[in-house]
């Protein structure tokens, strides 16, 4: 038994995966019912990720996913109807939902770090083999995976929740040691635009952005980088004497994983980008004294709620281009094609 505050139609339009890999299908689905502490939403907005594309072209057995399901795991949305067990309050507000779907009972999410949930060994959550918030309305499992986004634009805020969630815990720890040091961060896409917003916030002395586009430099460079170069060829000159105190790298291919090269002593490597490249770790890899670098996986529910917090006060802004839900296949031809400046949010509702 579901309790709602608005009446809630029959069928929906959802955007699916039906095979491996080959482009989704805007069809006609039941809106799902939701029982015990299961939460329906209304989308408000939903994101478009390139890893979307990743999942799509994937040959078949090489994800831990069931077809068909919704693809969307960048959402916000209103509640409209819970489970018996889920508690009345939540109804008719606007929420956005932390795309990892964790267990909340292993070590890791009792530690607060729920991305690294042991139990995900198949779907991650709604669009990851779950279905996602391409759709007119999506069912949450818990409450436990919304956060209250009252007075936060819903097309602004749906790419944060993977793409500012991911940028955010990428550069989180390395934020109170900025002051004075030397940064680059290669890729200004739909995560290194808000990574750019983030370091530059926090007193980065040097900052340099290294995107082939000009109008990805141009954009780092309105956001507060201090330099934007075309290729990690040129961080060399960019560069202070002795190199980056820290690189972030959100294309990881084997060109953009070698800047590693460039760091100072004691530098740190964040490795976000799955491009193919890959690092020899050891003390004889030819790196300064003192390297480090870790491979983070999106981000905990903490982190989200510290980033709807920046989105409200206007300290964290994705650049979006907004469309509707039967032009969702057309938004992805031009997310593949490169064309789109920013991220991509489709309005189910707008």
């Amino acid at each position: 038994m579901s309790r709602a505050y608005e009446q809630v139609p029959q069928t929906m339009r959802a955007v699916r995966l039906t095979a491996w890999g080959r482009p989704p299908e805007l069809v006609e689905v039941p809106v799902p019912v939701p029982r015990a502490r299961e939460i329906l939403l209304r989308v408000d907005a939903a994101g478009l990720c390139h890893s979307d594309l990743h999942i799509m072209d994937a040959a078949e057995g090489t994800h831990p996913y069931e077809l068909p399901f919704t693809l969307g795991h960048e959402i916000v949305g209103t509640v409209v109807a819970v489970g018996s067990a889920a508690d009345e309050d939540l109804l008719d507000w606007p929420y956005a939902v932390h795309g990892i779907w964790s267990c909340g009972e292993c070590r890791a999410c009792r530690t607060g770090r729920d991305n690294y949930c042991a139990a995900l060994t198949g779907p991650i959550g709604g669009g990851i083999g779950h279905d996602g918030g391409l759709a007119d309305y999506v069912l949450v499992p818990s409450s436990r995976h919304l956060i209250h986004a009252r007075g936060v634009d819903a097309a602004g805020l749906a790419p944060l929740t993977d793409a500012g969630l991911t940028a955010y815990h990428a550069v989180r720890e390395h934020l109170p040691d900025l002051a004075g040091a030397a940064v680059a961060v290669i890729g200004v896409g739909g995560l290194g635009h808000l990574a750019v917003q983030l370091l530059a916030q926090h007193g980065a002395a040097v900052l340099v952005a290294v995107d082939p586009r000009a109008e990805a430099r141009d954009l780092a460079l309105r956001l507060g980088a201090t330099a934007a170069v075309a290729d990690v060829a040129e961080l060399d000159r960019a560069l202070p004497t002795g190199g980056a105190d820290l690189i972030v790298d959100f294309v990881g291919a084997p060109v953009t994983v070698a800047a590693a090269q460039q760091l100072a002593p004691g530098g740190d490597f964040v490795l976000v980008g799955s491009a193919g490249g890959a690092m020899s770790a050891g003390k004889t890899a030819g790196l300064q004294r003192g390297w480090s670098v870790t491979a983070p996986f999106w981000g905990p529910h903490a982190d989200l709620v510290e980033v709807v917090a920046l989105a409200a006060s206007g300290a964290l802004k994705a650049e979006v281009e907004t469309y509707a839900l039967d032009e969702a296949l057309t938004a992805y031809e031009r997310l593949r094609s490169g064309s789109i400046a920013g991220r991509a949010v489709v309005v189910p509702h707008g």
